[in-house]
């Protein structure tokens, strides 16, 4: 056998073994089951602690019978409290460590976990069982690129001066009657002049998979870097935004109980990407 044929056997075994490694290669898909239908979903390998705790938890059957036990619509939808159902004492509350990637953001759909404030957890620790997932909204690219609280600072110093009276009208009514969308977009059509006005820069860095994300299908992006990202709903968001706009009592918590159930099965890869659409990052 000469070289070059030598070259192509070798070749072909080395595409075969990829392409049969490629079709059985597995992964986890979660089902979250609720009375409003099935959730399905992949955890990320970029945050393997996380990963693993979820499917520690869901295969034991821990998380069946908690519930989504605080909606925010346009916000996102919180559940997984096993230490409370369980009865656990506070000091087995166990947390895991943050992992952040950054290209694991709070697009809709994103799957994160829970936790306590940063006054009370610096290190922005996770709990150790509970997790949201995303609806959030859709974003304008210049509501994204500007520091909305520097923003709003300057504003309201703007406002004050006698001569923006009708303006600090404008913006009281908004205020009263609560429509934040319509207060943001009259805040943002006087950046420049609060820039020029205050010699200040209202712009804020971020990442271009950050835009891209948020002006299309949405999200949650100030919780992006401090809250841990691992997984991803990728079929049943419409039974998440059912949830979502459930009527709520005292907490968030909605009125009538929405009690999971949660499964997880290894499945090929090649057929996840088949059945649900997903696309594995290339490694």
């Amino acid at each position: 056998m000469n070289r070059l044929k030598i070259i192509q056997w070798i070749s072909c075994v080395a595409y075969l073994s990829l392409s049969l490694s490629c079709a059985t290669e597995k992964d986890y898909l979660v089902t979250i089951d609720t009375k409003f239908g099935k959730m399905y979903a992949v955890l990320y390998d970029e945050t393997p602690l996380h990963k693993e705790n979820f499917i520690d938890l869901a295969s034991s059957g821990r998380y069946d019978s908690t519930e989504f036990h605080r909606i925010i619509d346009d916000f996102m939808i919180q559940g997984g409290d096993v230490f409370t159902r369980e009865g656990l004492p506070k000091e087995e509350w166990y947390t895991l460590p943050a992992e952040f990637d950054p290209s694991l953001i709070h697009e809709r759909g994103s799957i994160a976990a829970a936790r306590q404030g940063d006054n009370l957890n610096p290190e922005r620790e996770s709990s150790g069982c509970q997790f949201y997932i995303v609806e959030g909204r859709v974003y304008e690219e210049q509501e994204l690129t500007t520091d909305m609280r520097k923003l709003q600072m300057a504003f309201s110093k703007y406002i004050q001066l006698d001569s923006n009276m009708e303006l600090r009208e404008k913006y009281s009514k908004l205020y009263q009657n609560q429509e934040f969308d319509s207060l943001n977009a009259l805040m943002l059509s006087k950046k420049a002049m609060m820039e020029q006005f205050f010699n200040l820069n209202l712009g804020k860095d971020i990442r271009e998979n950050q835009v891209r994300a948020y002006t299309s299908i949405g999200g949650t992006p100030h919780l992006d870097d401090t809250y841990t990202v691992f997984g991803k709903v990728i079929k049943g968001l419409d039974v998440m935004e059912a949830i979502a706009q459930l009527e709520k009592g005292p907490n968030d918590k909605p009125v009538t109980p929405v009690y999971i159930k949660v499964n997880v099965e290894l499945v090929a890869k090649k057929k996840i990407s088949e059945d649900y659409g997903y696309q594995y990052p290339e490694e």
